[in-house]
């Protein structure tokens, strides 16, 4: 990631909510707890899959990476967010400013891909059981993780590149919980037409069109469910696709929304939550929807916990 222009801008001032001084300290209190939250039970899938050799599985491996996407995500932002919420308004770097847009790119990027895959995985589990040994093996695996972090990492660093080369004459005040790329771009002393377009395709390329393959993946499945001879099965199988169908909208609508005109006509408030959305709801409801409902996952849990409880007592 490469930052050079002649800004005479040096330092950017995030607003966050300060239209809201009333709200301030319940909002510092609401985001700091689901940050804590969002935190733990990110690290309890991480540590219980990485301890747990039965769920070295491609599933929970995706289930893994996903984890570590929404950790990182979510203290890229968060930290930041809480200190704009404690004092009203922050001040943040040229560079400091630029450094939290590729990060956010990055991990952003790279959830979008990983959700894609995960579908996938998904598909090739319950439609075609027989075949998933050898359509999911290892390498295949590997390759989806790493195609997944590598797209995340070039969309950071040709979008973060771009925006920082434009010039930044003043305003300076960015009204936004953070240095997202839409917020940033408002200020820039520069025709960014060109970049809008590239912004457009490259929406529809990133968000778009891997919820479009996710949405085709559960409409597959969906049918497969409809096979099921137990009434039960189908039930527990068509609550747990739409738990994953509504974290998966959430995600990709808003963010698709958002960066789909960089230069939108929405209101900053309505800007602000459709960030939190995909930034502080879905890093949240991830672990809820995809490990707490899964027995697999919570049979790993109670057995880490009664490992610690003998240890203690040792």
């Amino acid at each position: 990631m490469k930052i050079q222009n002649q800004s005479s801008v040096v330092e950017f001032i995030l607003l966050g909510f300060s239209n809201f001084p009333q709200l301030q300290q319940q909002l510092f209190a609401v985001f700091l707890v689901i940050y804590l939250v969002t935190l733990v039970g990110n690290a309890i899938i991480i540590v219980i899959i990485s301890l747990d050799q039965r769920l070295h599985v491609p599933m929970y491996l995706f289930l893994q990476n996903l984890s570590v996407v929404d950790l990182s995500f979510s203290a890229v932002i968060m930290p930041e967010m809480l200190v704009v919420l404690a004092t009203e308004k922050t001040t943040v770097s040229f560079v400091g400013c630029f450094a939290q847009m590729y990060f956010i790119l990055l991990f952003g990027g790279t959830e979008c891909f990983l959700l894609g895959a995960m579908a996938y995985d998904r598909f090739s589990a319950i439609c075609h059981p027989l075949n998933y040994p050898m359509t999911m093996h290892r390498r295949v695996f590997m390759k989806l993780v790493i195609f997944s972090w590598a797209l995340g990492f070039t969309l950071g660093s040709v979008q973060t590149s771009w925006v920082s080369s434009f010039p930044f004459c003043g305003p300076n005040e960015i009204n936004h919980i953070s240095c997202e790329t839409p917020a940033v771009l408002e200020l820039a002393c520069a025709d960014t037409f060109l970049f809008e377009i590239y912004a457009f395709t490259g929406t529809i390329l990133i968000i778009l069109v891997p919820f479009l393959l996710i949405l085709l993946s559960y409409l597959r499945i969906l049918f497969a469910i409809l096979k099921m001879p137990s009434t039960t099965g189908r039930q527990k199988a068509f609550s747990t696709c739409a738990s994953h169908l509504t974290s998966v909208t959430l995600f990709y609508g808003t963010a698709s929304m958002t960066y789909l005109q960089p230069k939108s006509g929405y209101s900053p408030e309505t800007k602000k939550l459709m960030s939190l959305s995909y930034s502080l709801l879905t890093p949240l409801l991830n672990p809820l929807i995809y490990s707490v409902r899964n027995s697999e996952m919570k049979r790993a849990l109670m057995k880490l916990w009664r490992r610690k409880v003998i240890l203690s007592t040792v």
